[in-house]
This record gives C-alpha cells, sequence and structure tokens, in this order.
C-alpha cells in the first residue's frame, strides 16, 4: 500500500484539514466578524469531532478499522447538518423560519433543552448566506468537507482492513 494512503497518514491528514477548516471558521468570525448561526456551530462542533477521532487514531495506531468507522460515523452525522442548513437556505423568503436570537443570548436565557433544539433545528438565521467563494456558500463547503472525510474514512477501513488480512 502506497504511504500516503497508509490509514495513520489519512487519519493525520484529516485531522490538519479539520484543524484548517477550524481554524477558517474562526478567521472568518473575528476578522469579517461573521457570527455563526446555531446550524454553524453544529457543523463546527462535528468537525472537531472529526478531527479528534483522527488524531486518536494517528496517534494510536490500533484499530484503525473502528476509529474509521467512528470517524466515518461522525461524518455523516455532520453532513446532515451542512444539508439542513442547506436547505433552509434554498427556501423561498416566506417560508423561512423566524430568526432567533443570537447563541450567546439563548445559552444565558433560555433553557439547555431550547438551545439544543434551535441548534440541531436552525433559526431564520441559518438561511441567510453571508459569505460565498466560487458560488457555493459555506455549508456547501463544509458538506464537502464532511464527503472527503468520509472518503478518507472508507479508504482508512478498506486499508486497515487489508492489513489484518491473513495473505496480506
Amino acid at each position: 500500500m502506497s504511504t500516503l494512503l497508509a490509514p495513520r497518514a489519512l487519519f493525520l491528514a484529516m485531522a490538519l484539514a479539520s484543524a484548517g477548516l477550524m481554524g477558517f471558521a474562526l478567521y472568518l468570525e473575528y476578522v469579517y466578524l461573521l457570527d455563526p448561526c446555531p446550524l454553524c456551530m453544529m457543523q463546527r462542533i462535528w468537525v472537531v469531532i472529526v478531527g479528534v477521532l483522527a488524531l486518536g487514531a494517528a496517534l494510536h495506531g490500533r484499530g484503525l478499522a473502528r476509529w474509521a468507522l467512528a470517524t466515518g460515523a461522525a461524518a455523516i452525522i455532520g453532513s446532515g447538518f451542512s444539508l439542513r442548513q442547506l436547505w433552509l437556505q434554498s427556501l423561498p423568503a416566506d417560508e423561512v423560519p423566524a430568526c432567533g436570537p443570537g447563541l450567546d443570548y439563548m445559552l444565558e436565557v433560555f433553557p439547555l433543552s431550547d438551545v439544543l433544539k434551535a441548534m440541531v433545528m436552525g433559526t431564520g438565521n441559518c438561511a441567510e448566506v453571508t459569505w460565498t467563494f466560487l458560488s457555493l456558500s459555506i455549508p456547501a463547503w463544509v458538506l464537502m468537507a464532511f464527503a472527503a472525510f468520509l472518503a478518507g474514512s472508507a479508504l482508512a477501513h478498506r486499508g486497515a482492513r487489508a492489513a489484518l488480512a491473513p495473505w496480506a
């Protein structure tokens, strides 16, 4: 197997990509002053989970097939939040849910169950397209990142299983 496609190298690449995505998200938040909506925060959480799992796999080196399944599952869950936000962004203006208060305010005032519901379902703020690159919004790019994480997990799983095969 090629060294670049070795499971631990793939996991390290995924961990570095996750760190890069989070760095860019923080850059957009603090330099361009783009406040993340609740669904953006959920996507960030799942990008971090993928990164932590990938880093754990790269450092641990054992049970790589299980690490690949966990990383792939996290990428699938994260992509669900990206798809939800893309769906909200595609709605006509009269069908967009009402905008809610900022996440900081909700965490201070509302019960945790209401905050979690807003983070999972999204609010009208999630339907706003505040930044695009090559005509794609942020959740579309994050969805592509989750797809790449899923592909990397599948390759890592395949490599880990091949390494365990008795005929290898």
